[in-house]
């Protein structure tokens, strides 16, 4: 998720609801249409064009049946337990075999929010910097700021496609592909704007 936003400069609440029926694939550069988006009432349509890159990490999270979310907090959860499973060295006990709840009351669900997206990020970061921490404290030092991660968000994330696709292809490109637009603008100026969307996420994304 946090690669394809940077990619395409979508919002958090964007790259959440994306889902196989909402992204069309017929040309070269592919167009995801989210169901919903932050400019929708004011009758604006939102298209994010992605690109090679975004392609080749969107590919795999496609293989599902149209309607489904692409990006799943079950999946996610269900992933890490076999990890973890995969990496236990000593049997499991018959006391420990099933300690999960029989009805938990939260579970993870079909789909992220831009809450849960950012848990998400924050959850990666603490347990990517808790095994930094071991490595050196295993090698009699203390971890270096070079080797733990800050803490962030993926709202920035956006903020960084912009100024990587302005500074390669200018600020008409970075607007056009971020969907930046008056309320006064008019149908010719956004099909041109989605024209130069499109060729920066063929070159970019």
């Amino acid at each position: 998720m946090v690669e394809l936003q940077m990619l395409t400069g979508m919002r958090p609440g964007e790259v959440c609801i994306l889902r196989p029926m909402d992204v069309d694939r017929r040309g070269k550069v592919w167009l995801y249409r989210p169901a919903d988006h932050k400019t929708a009432h004011h009758g604006h349509k939102r298209v994010v064009p992605i690109g090679p890159r975004g392609q080749e990490i969107l590919g795999p999270f496609l293989a599902r049946p149209p309607e489904d979310y692409c990006f799943a907090p079950d999946e996610a959860q269900a992933h890490r337990n076999a990890v973890r499973r995969a990496r236990r060295r000593t049997r499991v006990q018959p006391s420990q075999q099933n300690r999960r709840t029989p009805e938990p009351e939260e579970f993870p669900g079909d789909r992220y929010d831009p809450d849960s997206y950012r848990r998400a990020i924050e959850y990666a970061i603490a347990a990517t910097n808790r095994a930094a921490t071991q490595q050196a404290k295993a090698e009699g030092r203390e971890a270096g700021e070079n080797e733990l991660i800050p803490h962030w968000h993926p709202h920035p994330l956006r903020h960084t496609a912009a100024t990587i696709i302005r500074r390669e292809m200018g600020l008409d490109a970075a607007r056009a592909l971020l969907g930046h637009r008056s309320l006064g603008i008019t149908d010719t100026c956004a099909e041109l704007d989605q024209a130069l969307a499109v060729e920066a996420a063929r070159k970019l994304g």
